[in-house]
């Protein structure tokens, strides 16, 4: 009679391993659940996040393996692949099913990365990246199973110094750090390659919510997306910084940079721009005469209301300051009573002007640099104002709003600041 627990090969029961550890581990986290870092000292909290992040590459690791091997769990259910099994019990999304699958495929083809993941100097999310890049060597024509292996553990090597988007560059020139005489030319031309791919790729839309915002999705080649992240970062940052000076709460970063992107839109010079439809610049807003008295009328931007978007008047009056605005005023029937002039920006020497006789946004207690200011007419243009020195005052981007805005009135001071008082 045999005294050794018995074992069910096909099965679990509490005599096999397995199960005994499996339940070690759910104990264990289960026991640490109710211990409240909020009384943990520093040290122990640094010391936990060090030694949960090795945690979560050996259960990485451990996954993985049994992912690999996994294919008699679709035999079993009659499933496609593991994949569609983790999808149907386990309630995993298709595509991270389908890319966790991938994933342990791809590490058991790769020992040193295997070994890394198991030892949890690799996350998960470095493993992926390494097999990517391992899986592109082996394509390539020029590279031998050598330079292969060598690869493999060098980006291993990597993993314990680098993030997984840092590592995912270093693997991109992998070849170039093994044999730099050998791989520098391949690596020029698919350089070129997918620089060409980009320009191909290249493409924009751009739709109306129908809620006041425009919306858009782009992708574009990395030299310009790059140039496009620094021009909106030059924007957001003046803005980011004055919120810092004076103590008020930081916005989402994502506001300040659309903050930034729609700075950048209203101070393009019209100069630069090609025509389109007739004028580089010229912006048609059609208005009615009932609307236009009214102190919150509506304008449409546009020719009429289903080419156009429906703007406030206020809004309209503010655009007035940075563009080209023609007005159609409109009576009953749709008869043009009256077609403004346009108002252009004020030119560059009369904003150096400005620049030097104001310093800074002109509201009362605000001192936002001219930079990032607008050169707003305090005789609306929309009255009959003129673009001239005498009419223009420097309004950051908030208070130029609130110069439009219907819910507030402003005047000039004797020291010629300007002061918002919201209306009773």
């Amino acid at each position: 009679m045999s005294l050794e627990p018995e074992i069910n090969h096909w099965g679990t029961n509490p005599g096999d391993p397995i199960e005994v550890e499996l339940a070690a581990i759910e104990s264990s986290l289960d026991q640490l659940l109710t211990r409240d870092p909020l009384y943990w000292h520093t040290g122990q909290k640094k010391d936990s996040l060090r030694r949960l992040e090795k945690l979560q590459a050996k259960l990485a690791a451990v996954k993985l393996q049994v992912l690999a091997s996994a294919g008699d769990i679709a035999e079993e259910t009659g499933a496609k692949d593991a994949s569609a099994w983790m999808r149907a019990e386990l309630l995993v999304d298709k595509g991270e099913a389908r890319s966790q699958l991938k994933l342990a495929t791809g590490v058991a083809k790769y020992e040193h990365v295997a070994a890394g993941l198991a030892q949890g100097v690799v996350s998960e999310d470095k493993a992926r990246v390494i097999v990517r890049a391992l899986d592109k060597v082996a394509s390539d024509p020029v590279a031998s199973a050598e330079d292969l292996v060598l690869a493999e553990k060098m980006l291993v090597d990597y993993a314990t110094e680098l993030t997984a988007k840092q590592l995912k560059i270093a693997g991109r020139r992998i070849l170039t750090k093994i044999d730099p005489a050998r791989f520098e030319a391949a690596e020029a031309q698919a350089v070129l390659a997918e620089e060409e791919r980009a320009q191909q790729r290249t493409a924009l839309r751009v739709w109306d919510n129908h809620d006041g915002t425009i919306g858009f999705q782009g992708v574009v080649p990395t030299s310009i997306g790059m140039r496009f992240k620094r021009l909106v970062e030059a924007y957001a940052q003046p803005r980011k910084q004055q919120l810092v000076g004076k103590g008020s709460p930081l916005p989402p970063w994502e506001r300040l940079m659309g903050q930034g992107f729609s700075r950048l839109l209203e101070t393009i010079d019209p100069a630069a721009l090609p025509r389109h439809g007739g004028d580089a610049t010229t912006i048609n807003v059609v208005i009615s005469l009932e609307e236009l008295r009214k102190d919150l009328g509506v304008a449409t931007l546009g020719y009429d209301e289903t080419n156009g978007t429906t703007i406030t008047a206020a809004e309209a009056r503010r655009m007035a300051c940075n563009a080209t605005i023609i007005p159609w005023v409109l009576g009953g029937e749709g008869e043009v009573l009256d077609v403004g002039r346009g108002s252009r920006f004020f030119q560059p020497i009369q904003r150096k002007a400005l620049r030097l006789q104001q310093k800074c946004c002109q509201a009362e207690g605000c001192d936002m640099p001219p930079e990032w200011c607008d050169a707003h007419h305090l005789d609306p243009w929309a009255a009959g104002g003129k673009t001239d020195l005498k009419d223009g005052a420097l309004l950051c981007p908030h208070h130029h709003r609130l110069a439009h805005a219907p819910g507030y009135i402003h005047e000039r001071l004797p020291d010629g600041t300007i002061r918002f008082t919201r209306r009773s």
